[in-house]
């Protein structure tokens, strides 16, 4: 899941696992696809085992890796704290608009996902997400 909030835009990809290789090549098209012309890319996220660099060089020729992290800049939410992010909320909405039913396969699940992704972006649906620091103590 990708999302930027104040834009209204988030990308969801199935996929049949989450690993390393799937984490570093939805890095890649972040980077080539979605903001191909961005110098740096801020990109916030969870601490999963699969979301660090050497992902990418296990992935991708150390040349493409370097440029690719050359333009990414990671920063990871707390360990020691189950902040609900706007990933996990965009996750929700996709539940409860999408995920609701049972979905038999694959192949089906990737159709309702992207269109409801699309319907979503065009809608520009935006995360009501609010940050309190005394949240944090």
């Amino acid at each position: 899941m990708f999302c930027e909030p104040l834009r209204g835009w988030r990308q969801v990809k199935v996929t049949d696992r989450r690993t390393k290789k799937d984490w570093a090549v939805a890095m890649k098209e972040l980077a080539e696809n979605h903001y191909p012309q961005a110098d740096k890319i801020i990109v916030i996220m969870d601490n999963l085992n699969t979301h660090k660099k050497s992902s990418m060089y296990e992935t991708f020729e150390p040349e493409k890796a370097k440029r690719l992290l050359g333009r990414l800049e990671f920063h990871y939410t707390p360990k020691h704290r189950s902040w609900l992010n706007m990933a996990e909320i965009e996750f929700g909405i996709l539940s409860q608009q999408c995920l609701d039913r049972r979905i038999p396969d694959q192949p089906i699940l990737k159709t309702e996902v992207r269109s409801w992704n699309e319907d979503r972006n065009n809608q520009m649906g935006k995360v009501d997400w609010q940050f309190r620091i005394k949240d944090t103590e």
